[in-house]
């Protein structure tokens, strides 16, 4: 007897066996009980979450010798039929190669005459966003006056691409990626039920790395079962699918935590040298910090986390070690090295400088000492302001600051308009607002004006610092002002909760949001 794949073997036969999508199963039980079938759906959803398997199984509803029932029989000539692919009266098309205007004119020839057995004629029509304009509006008319016994159902991985008009005719079910958890449970039972020896956490890497497509997971377990003889190690899905181990996350977000520069390097070196993807590793590091903001934010509530119960609590632990903004700046680095490698046309360095910047110990590095001292000589050096490098030469910037401005303005009519210079802003460019929001005019001298972010806001000044991003501030203060200010960027320790208590853009805030300063140390 030929061997049957797993993603074939363990389809859903009823409403009952779908997995993750119980909002479309319901709702179309409820229709055939309640005799309100439309003339057509569209199924809409990512590859592998059940799609084509519900249009079979609503296809066997109706076609049951008992239907339409919610439970078709699964003995009947229809139901096996149907199930085997070889059923006269559903007519499964691939959009894909039969996507013109001709082939959609013989499916409305055909669409005139009755089933050959069953009671209703359906049409499964996959990736039917593939079908040209001229193709859709010739179903246009078929689709809004069908004969009483033909259904239509539509499954499209891109929703967006079906003409609006299409979509008008249609019922449409949104079907959701599947749970990790889920994914996990289901593959728990075919391991079982076919006798494969595996431990539930390599199961749960499996699913992990399917991205919510449980066909796909399916697919691996099946290719596991072959590759490997006896038991299936974790190694061997890390090894065949090129992900990287939770363990990894954490270790390497712990040298971070730790300002272990050197170690969070090798280790990156080491992941690369095992033959892990880089964007892999990227957006699983990304992940991560997104559910270390999850597990700061929420606490002990962990049900937005789509991990095992473990690793939901490693997380909450590992997120102590950050403040939510630590988290967002993280979270920030991480996304900026995306769009860095696009330029670099590489992913290892901007990785490894972001990462080196991640886990750079500022502290030490405010401290420089001799090469070699004398004794008694080892002793930190005073720490300076950190400020921006002009661009503009020594004489230059002294008859900036020796110049009058053309209008006097004190920085506590800058601070009252703050709010209004932050929201033009996020009408021309929102990451510009985005990040100005979190700094604080904090100095007005002759014609510049310093603006101070806290010291985990590095990567906020460098944006600004960009010189299409300053001259948009300079332009929007400006317009608001009526006066022309240059904007200078600092990182200070200064700002003390006292003189945000006192700050009238901090007044106006907290004014609006009903909010108080918690934190005054």
């Amino acid at each position: 007897m030929p061997y049957t794949v797993l993603a074939l073997k363990w389809r859903p036969n009823n409403f009952d066996e779908i997995i993750g999508q119980n909002h479309v199963a319901t709702t179309l039980k409820n229709a055939i009980k309640n005799n309100r079938l439309a003339n057509a759906y569209i199924f809409a959803g990512p590859r592998g979450v059940g799609k084509t398997s519900t249009a079979r199984i609503l296809a066997k509803a109706l076609n049951c010798v008992n239907g339409p029932t919610t439970e078709p029989c699964q003995k009947c000539p229809s139901c096996l039929e149907i199930s085997q692919g070889r059923s006269l009266d559903v007519i499964e098309i691939d959009g894909a190669s039969n996507r013109g205007i001709d082939e959609i004119r013989v499916l409305r020839e055909n669409v005139k005459f009755a089933p050959a057995q069953g009671k209703y004629k359906m049409y499964i029509i996959d990736e039917v966003h593939m079908l040209t304009n001229e193709a859709f509006n010739a179903l246009l008319k078929t689709l809004e006056e069908p004969p009483e016994f033909v259904k239509f159902i539509f499954a499209t991985t891109q929703p967006n691409k079906v003409i609006p008009t299409i979509l008008s005719r249609c019922q449409r079910f949104d079907f959701k990626r599947i749970p990790t958890l889920e994914i996990t449970s289901q593959l728990e039972r075919i391991a079982a039920a076919e006798k494969i020896n595996i431990d539930k956490d390599v199961l749960f890497a499996i699913a992990k790395g399917s991205d919510g497509s449980l066909r796909d997971a399916e697919s691996v377990l099946d290719q596991l079962a072959s590759f490997s003889r006896g038991k299936i190690s974790l190694p061997d899905v890390i090894s065949m699918l090129g992900l990287v181990e939770q363990d990894a996350l954490f270790e390497i977000t712990d040298k971070i935590i730790n300002k272990d520069a050197l170690g969070t390097l090798t280790m990156l070196n080491q992941i690369i040298d095992e033959g892990k993807d880089t964007i892999v590793f990227l957006n699983n590091l990304i992940e991560h910090f997104r559910n270390l903001m999850i597990a700061k934010i929420a606490g002990a509530d962990l049900k937005l986390i789509d991990l095992p119960k473990e690793l939901c609590e490693r997380l909450l632990n590992q997120s102590q070690a950050f403040t939510l903004e630590e988290i967002f700046s993280a979270f920030n680095i991480l996304s900026n090295t995306q769009e860095m490698s696009k330029r670099l046309e590489s992913l290892r360095i901007p990785l490894e400088i972001n990462l080196a910047r991640l886990a750079y110990n500022k502290e030490e590095s405010a401290h420089p000492v001799k090469v070699n001292p004398a004794p008694g000589e080892l002793a930190p050096a005073p720490k300076e302001e950190v400020t921006r490098h002009s661009h503009k030469t020594e004489p230059e910037q002294r008859k900036e600051e020796n110049d009058p401005p053309v209008k006097i303005i004190s920085l506590e009519e800058i601070k009252a308009v703050w709010l209004a210079i932050i929201d033009k802003l996020a009408k021309v460019k929102m990451s510009v607002s985005t990040y100005l929001s979190e700094g604080q005019p904090v100095k007005i001298h002759g014609s510049t004006l310093t603006i101070s972010f806290a010291k985990n806001h590095s990567l906020h000044r460098e944006s600004l610092e960009k010189k299409e991003n300053r001259e948009l501030i300079e332009k929007i203060i400006a317009e608001t002002l009526k006066v022309s200010l240059r904007v200078n960027f600092i990182l200070s320790h200064e700002v003390s909760s006292k003189d945000n208590k006192d700050d009238p853009f901090i007044k106006s805030a907290l004014e609006a949001f009903g909010g108080r300063i918690i934190n005054e140390e």
